[in-house]
This record gives C-alpha cells, structure tokens and sequence, in this order.
C-alpha cells in the first residue's frame, strides 16, 4: 500500500531526495487550464516534474527542498488560479470551496438564462424590419446583454486577460473574444448605424448571440460540475467510512476527541454500533466486526483479546477496548483513499497525447478563427464583413477542447471508483489502460490458488466416541503448547468444535518429530511417522490406507498416539480458495493461457493444478526463477499479468506488464504491485480485466465523439455549407453544442457505474 504522505515527506526530505505533493487545485475550468497551470509549475525554479489532473481538480510536483509549497502557489496564482496548500484537510477544504463556487455558478447562470430568454424573443420577434418592430429594440437588447456578458460572464474576461499577459490561452480566451467581438460589434451598429447605412447594409446585432452563448456555457459547466462530482463518488463513499470523533480512555477518563488526536497506544473504547476510528488490537471484551468494507466478506468476524481492528469497520453488538497501532494516514482505510486519490489523478499513456492536443488547441481554433474571417471578407460577396465575423465568432464559440481534456481522465476516475467498490485497487492509470490486453496470467500457488495457511481437512480416530471426548482434550493441550506451525491448524480445527482445554502433567518438545505429554500417567505422542516408528508404535492397515492417499494429495500426516497404539490421523493441508477453481475457468473461457508457479514439490504442485483446472505449472521455483518466467513470455510477445502475495513475488511483480496483489499478503508485494485486491477472492482478477476493457471501451468513445465534435463542428461554424444550401450556424446554437459535448463526454463516463463486473 502507499505510504503516509506526511512521513515520506519528512524522510525523503532528510535524505535529500526530492519531494512528491499532490495539491486541490481551485479555478480550473477546461482541459487548457490543466496544461497552462502543469506548465506554470514546471516551469518553476527547483520543480523536477508536475501534472495536473483537470478531471479531479488536483496538481502534483516533484520538487526540491529548497521550494517552498507557497512559491508553487504563488506560480499558480499568477495566472487566475490556486492551490490548497495550508488547509488541516485539503480535500474537505477543496469541496467547501467547489460548493460555494457552484452555488455562485447556479446564481449566474440563473440570471443569465433569465436576462437571455427576452433578448431571444425580441431578437426573433421584435426586430427592425419585422413585422412587429420594438421602438428602441437594439438599445434596450444592450442593456440587458451587458450584465450577461461582463457582469455574469465577467470570469471569462478576467481569466482570459491573466492567460494572455503570459502568453497563454484557454477556452476562458475563446468564450471572452467571441461574446467580446459579438458585443462590440454590436454596440458600434447601435450607437452609428448610419455606418452602414450608407454604404448599403443593413447594421445586424448579435447581443442575443453574446448573450445566450455565456448562458449556454454556464449551463454546460453548471451539467458538467455537478456530474463531474458523480464521478468521484467512490472515493467519498471511502472517505465517509471515516469516523469523525472518537473515545479515548486516558488516566481511566473516557473522553470523547476528534478522530486526529488519537495517538499510538491510546486505548480506545468502542461501543455497539460504532465505526473502528484507527487500527488496532483488541485488549479487552470481544465483539462481532463487519469487515465487509475491508475485506468484502459479509458474515461479521468475531474479535477477543489479540485480534486486529481496522479503521472504518463497524462494531455490532458487543463493546471491547482496543489499543490504537496505527493512526491518521497510517491505517489501512487511510492507505486504501490515498491510493484511490493519486490513481484517480494520474494520467493513463494516451492522456499524454491528448494534453499535448489540448495545449495547442486554442491557439489553432484563434488562427481558423481569423481565416474565416479572412476567407469571408476575400469571397463573401455583398455581405462579407457580416458573415465573416458571424463566422469567426461562431468558430471561437463551438471550438471545445473541454470534451477532449475530459474524455480519458472522467473515465479513469469512474473506472478506478468502480475498482474500489468492487475490491480492486488500481495504483495507476497505466495499469488500468493496459490490463484489458493481458493474455497471459501466472498465478503464485500459496496465498494466491491457495489459502496460504495450514488446515485441518482429515481427521480419523481409531477410538470410541466416549473415548474420544478425553483424548481430543489431551491433543487441544498438546498442540496448544506446542510451537510446531502445522499445530496452529490443530488448535483451530478443535476450538471449532469447543473443546475444553485440560491441564497436562508433563510435556515435551521433539525436536523434528514433533511433541509428548503425559496426563494421568498415560504419556502421549503427536508428531509424523518417524516418530510413530521410533517409539514403536504401530499404525493400524486401514489408518495407514487412508493417510497413503492423503499423501497423494500432497496433505502432510500427524498421528496422535498414546504410547501402545494410534488414536487418531489427522490430514493437513494448504486448502484451495472456494473462488479460484471459477476464476481460473473464467480466465481460460476469455482466451487467456493461465500458468501456476510455485516453491512446493512437483507432487503437491500436480496435486493442486489437477484439482483447479489448469494446464501449465511450474514447482520448486525459486523467486528470482519467478521473474525469469515473466521475462521469458515477454520475449514470445505475451501480456503479462502476475498475481502474488508474498516477498518471493515482488520481483515477478516488478517485472510483469500487470502486477496484482493479493490484499492480505506482504506490504512489500502490495507497495510493488499496481493493483490490489482487498479480498482473498481469486474472482477479483478477471474482473480487473474486465473493468479495463470497459474503461479502455469508454474512453475510446468519449475521445471519438470529442474529436468527431471539432471535426464537424468548427467546419460548419466556419460556413462550408454556405456555398451549397445558404447554411450558417448560428452562434446561440454553437454555444449549445459546446456546452453539450463536455455533458455527454462525462455522462459517457458515469455508464461505467452501471452494469456489474
């Protein structure tokens, strides 16, 4: 998982290296604006790297410790923007913001749609030369188009001045010279028709068009904000798990306290109903947790004394206290958001092509502009001046490089959220471009196919059931002291079935064969064969039958015995996840080889491949063998996705196209991989896929459809149809379509919520 931010600031910043903050950006209204402020901050003195994230509102910078985050906000500032650098919680700090601008947003728009709406009526219905002219018409259009384009649409202007002093453009330029132009222009045939009139021309106006153009927009930005905040719906559900206050027990005192005063080794009450503040481990009471958050899995986990508690479960009926160990950005709750927040603002490989586009966008669509105009006044005929800058106002007013900026990040957001709530954490963007074209999947065996720990799946006894009931206490106190691994396996089985521990007179450790006890001058023996033959012990035809096939099923053998026979056989084996014989058939039915590496022996290797279907496996792999493998599929042309959950796996991790990460295995295999599943189940890994091709499908559509926009869009606006059919696009329609193609483009988007993986 990721680290907490504020440590690896205060490490790296010890050691020299150069820092990585992410900060809430404030003001960002188009895709241009992203590359405008990405640039401002690479430009920056100490700065190695930056990006900035148009769909999610964030910047980041790699920087040096000589840069102060004020000098980075300072940069930003200086062309109309800003950053949240100060605030206890940037992101809360960010949403108060966005939610006072969108309320001044609806206000703006409001009046603008109210003031528009009679300038289209008298611009269609009382103008001179209609039937029902207004005395006055033009002069009372001006006064209610000048409140809507530099009162209500005054940001447009202000923006667009504070890009233009460093010579740099945005959609805030595009709007602000087309409704500019169209005013002033339309001012001038007010105030000296006779202009015109003598030459022959009739003064147009367009203060409806200037007007219903910042209407439009405004409407589109208002559509396109408020989905936009849909978008990242999955990340405030995450947050929200967060509870906001908790209570401590400090000098016997229970106190209630916000949640970020909670310090480690506080002791932490928790009562029925409550949310888990931080991690921890139970130290007194027991209770049922849901996990079901954290690990997927519905049936509440019983917690006592010694269990583990997590940050954003919910506590049922019981109360405990428990000792906070890890608190703020180092619970895994914290761990799981942050890694959600930088996915969500990175940018996937082809997002790199299009803010290469959007950066150029402006100034290409300022440059068509003028030709039209140029054209127009060349070939216009008897009215060229009055089409041509109809048409190069309308060329300014359609031209959106919004629908591109947002065609890839708006779907990332969605995809990496829909990840979250599925239990798939996507680390970044490439990984989740890239994991819809894996045809390969090699798959580590234990923790991975398997459960990764040792279970009880056999147990024979040779004993009556009356004799049984003592002797199965004799081998619960046995094992419960015993320091073998495979007697953990023991103990649970039989804590299962609620057997009372008993008191043992003696006991022994064998080192290599296993333990011996003594209870009522009976001793007793659990340990392997060897052993069983060592002391003379035989085992009964019919038990050693069934414990040969055990073996055949790579299952390790223990036998309890008292000192003259056997009591009971017990089979112990790594038992194969519910899920992963399903998932590996679903992987296959998509056309995607599937191989299984692991450290075991040949046979147990067999054993497992035979029992989940699969056709291709390795044994006695050693880790860096591991890597070897990925490299040698590479080679051939293959997409490799590696799935593991231990250290020996980092290294395979490292080196596959895909990297998944079992959710409950090592930090390290999870800090190397690029996705993670929260969940044990294997299921999770197709769906990864799955929810690559259908973002990778959405994204395709959404660039298509913004490149579709333009392509059409700026011809028709510029009059290619006027020679044929006397067609021209009127500016209020121009600003429709514009404001239009960024709401589809994230509608688009937000479909990646539906359906199931």
């Amino acid at each position: 998982m990721e680290t907490n931010l504020i440590s690896d600031i205060k490490k790296n910043t010890a050691e020299g290296k150069p820092l990585r903050q992410t900060f809430p950006v404030l003001g960002m209204s188009c895709a241009a604006c992203a590359v405008s402020i990405e640039s401002m901050l690479k430009s920056t003195k100490g700065v190695q790297d930056a990006g900035v994230n148009y769909a999610n509102q964030t910047a980041w910078a790699k920087f040096d410790k000589s840069v102060k985050t004020k000098d980075l906000q300072n940069a930003v500032r200086a062309i109309g923007y800003d950053l949240i650098i100060d605030a206890e919680d940037p992101q809360h700090a960010q949403q108060q913001a966005q939610e006072i601008e969108y309320q001044l947003l609806k206000k703006r728009t409001i009046w603008a749609v109210a003031l528009s709406i009679p300038l289209i009526i008298i611009g269609m219905l009382f103008m001179d030369g209609s039937n029902y002219s207004l005395p006055y018409a033009n002069w009372l259009m001006m006064g209610l188009s000048f409140p809507v384009v530099f009162i209500l649409g005054r940001k447009f202007f202000v923006n667009a001045f504070r890009q233009a002093r460093l010579g740099k453009a945005n959609m805030d330029t595009l709007v602000a010279l087309s409704t500019g132009i169209a005013f002033i222009f339309s001012f001038f045939n007010t105030v000296y028709p006779e202009f015109w009139h003598v030459r022959g021309v009739h003064p147009h106006v367009y203060y409806e068009a200037a007007a219903v153009v910042v209407a439009f927009i405004s409407i589109g930005k208002l559509l396109e904000g408020r989905a936009k905040s849909n978008t990242s719906s999955a990340l405030k559900k995450l947050i929200g798990w967060q509870p906001k206050t908790v209570h401590i027990i400090r000098n016997e005192i229970e106190q209630e306290l916000p949640v970020a005063q909670v310090l480690v080794g506080d002791t932490i009450m928790v009562k029925p109903g409550e949310k888990i503040p931080v991690d921890g481990a139970v130290r007194s009471g027991s209770s049922f947790v849901d996990e079901s958050m954290i690990s997927g899995e519905p049936i509440p986990v019983e917690k006592r004394q010694g269990d583990s508690v997590f940050a954003g479960t919910i506590n049922q009926k019981g109360s405990f206290r428990f000792e906070a160990q890890k608190v703020g950005g180092d619970t895994i709750l914290a761990r799981i958001i942050h890694m959600v927040q930088e996915a969500q603002g990175s940018k996937a490989p082809v997002q790199k092509l299009v803010d290469e586009i959007a950066g150029i966008f402006v100034p290409i669509v300022i440059g068509i502009s003028i030709l039209t105009f140029v054209a127009w006044m060349i070939f216009g005929g008897q009215n060229a001046f009055s089409h041509a800058l109809l048409t190069s106002i309308t060329v300014l007013v359609i031209a959106c490089p919004c629908a591109l900026g947002l065609a890839t990040p708006t779907a990332i957001m969605v995809g990496i959220g829909k990840g979250a709530e599925n239990n798939i954490l996507i680390k970044d963007a490439e990984s989740l471009e890239l994991a819809y074209r894996v045809d390969t999947v090699i798959l580590d065996k234990t923790g991975t196919i398997t459960e990764g720990k040792p279970a009880v799946t056999d147990m024979i006894w040779e004993t009556t059931t009356q004799q049984q009931a003592i002797e199965r206490q004799i081998l619960y106190a046995m094992e419960m002291r015993s320091e073998h691994p495979l007697a953990e396996a023991v103990v649970h089985s039989l804590k299962r079935e609620e057997i009372e521990n008993t008191t043992l007179d003696q006991f022994e450790s064998i080192t290599g064969l296993g333990v011996s006890a003594v209870k009522d001058d009976i001793k007793y023996f659990v340990g392997n064969k060897k052993l069983m033959d060592d002391k003379g012990i035989a085992i009964g035809r019919k038990l050693l039958t069934e414990t040969l096939e055990w073996q055949k099923q790579a299952k390790t053998v223990i036998y309890f015995s008292s000192g003259k026979q056997v009591l009971a056989a017990i089979g112990i084996a790594d038992q194969i996840k519910s899920t992963s014989q399903e998932a590996i058939k679903t992987l296959r039915s998509r056309g995607i080889e599937v191989y299984m590496l692991t450290g075991d022996n040949e046979d147990t290797a067999a054993s497992v491949a035979a029992e989940v279907g699969l056709l291709h496996y390795k044994a006695e792999v050693m880790p860096s063998e591991k890597a070897g493998f990925v490299k040698e599929l590479q080679a051939q042309g293959k997409i490799v996705a590696m799935v593991g959950d231990g250290i020996n796996d980092s290294q395979a991790l490292a080196q596959a196209d895909v990297s998944i990460a079992m959710g409950k295995g090592s930090d390290i295999a999870m800090d190397v991989a690029k996705m993670t599943l929260i969940t044990s189940d294997l299921n999770m890994v197709p769906k990864a896929l799955k929810l690559s091709g259908r973002t990778v499908r959405t994204i395709r559509q959404n660039l298509f459809w913004a490149f579709v926009y333009n392509l059409v869009g700026i011809p028709l606006a510029a009059g290619v149809l006027y020679s044929f059919n006397g067609f021209l696009l009127n500016p209020m329609i121009a600003g429709a379509a514009m404001a239009l193609s960024s709401v589809s483009v994230v509608a688009n988007s937000l479909l990646l919520k539906t359906g199931r993986l």
